[in-house]
C-alpha cells in the first residue's frame, strides 16, 4: 500500500490491511506463518521551514500482529514466534534534507525516517518494524545441543556416530603446561 502525501492533505488515511504470507522477504531463517494484519492511520504533518517553504512529513501509526517461524541458532530447526507491536513513526520526503555538505541534527531527528517522491510503502515500514521486534537469537529450548560439527546430525534427536574430536597436534607442544605451572597466589 503506497501512502502519499496527497492522500492526506484533506483527512487522516484509516487502514485495515493484510499482508499475505510470502509477500515479505524477512530474512533467509526468518518465515511469516499466515497473514499479518496491519491496523493504524496515516496523517499530514506540515512542517514550516520559512514563510515560503514547507516538507510534508507522513505521521505513521500502527499495530500489527502475526505468526513467525526462525530457525534455531543451534540446530536450525524451525521454531515458532508469535509477534505483536505497534509503532508512532514520522516519515520526510528524501528531498527535504538534501542538502550537500555536512550538518548537525537533533536528537529528535535521529527518530524520523525518509520517504522516495513516489511516497511510502507501507509494507517497507511493517517489514522494518518486525525485524526490529524480532529477537537477535533463538533457541528452541534453552538446553539446544545443536547440529555434530562433522556429520550435521540434530544432536537433540540423536547421538552421533562420530568419534569425539580427536585434539589438534598443533597443541601437543602445550599438553602438559598446566601440570608444571604454579600458582603464586
Amino acid at each position: 500500500m503506497l501512502i502519499t502525501p496527497l492522500q492526506l492533505v484533506d483527512e487522516p488515511l484509516e487502514f485495515n490491511e493484510v499482508i499475505p504470507q510470502g509477500q515479505l522477504d524477512y530474512a533467509p531463517d526468518i518465515r511469516q506463518v499466515g497473514p499479518l494484519p496491519v491496523n493504524g492511520v496515516a496523517d499530514l504533518l506540515i512542517e514550516h521551514r520559512s514563510s515560503s517553504s514547507h516538507v510534508n512529513d507522513i505521521r505513521l501509526r500502527a499495530n500489527y500482529s502475526a505468526n513467525f517461524e526462525i530457525l534455531c541458532a543451534r540446530c536450525v530447526d524451525p521454531v515458532a514466534v508469535p509477534l505483536s507491536g505497534d509503532f508512532d513513526l514520522i516519515f520526510r520526503p528524501e528531498s527535504a534534507d538534501a542538502d550537500a555538505g555536512e550538518r548537525s541534527i537533533t536528537a529528535d531527528e535521529t527518530e524520523i525516517g525518509y520517504y522516495q517522491e513516489s511516497g511510502l510503502l507501507l509494507e517497507d515500514v511493517v517489514r522494518e518494524q518486525v525485524l526490529l521486534s524480532l529477537p537477535s537469537r533463538t533457541l528452541c529450548t534453552a538446553d539446544c545441543k545443536g547440529l555434530c560439527p562433522r556429520c550435521g546430525q540434530n544432536l537433540n534427536q540423536a547421538k552421533c556416530s562420530c568419534d569425539e574430536a580427536p585434539a589438534d597436534p598443533r597443541w601437543n607442544a602445550l599438553a602438559g603446561l598446566a601440570d608444571k605451572l604454579e600458582l603464586k597466589h
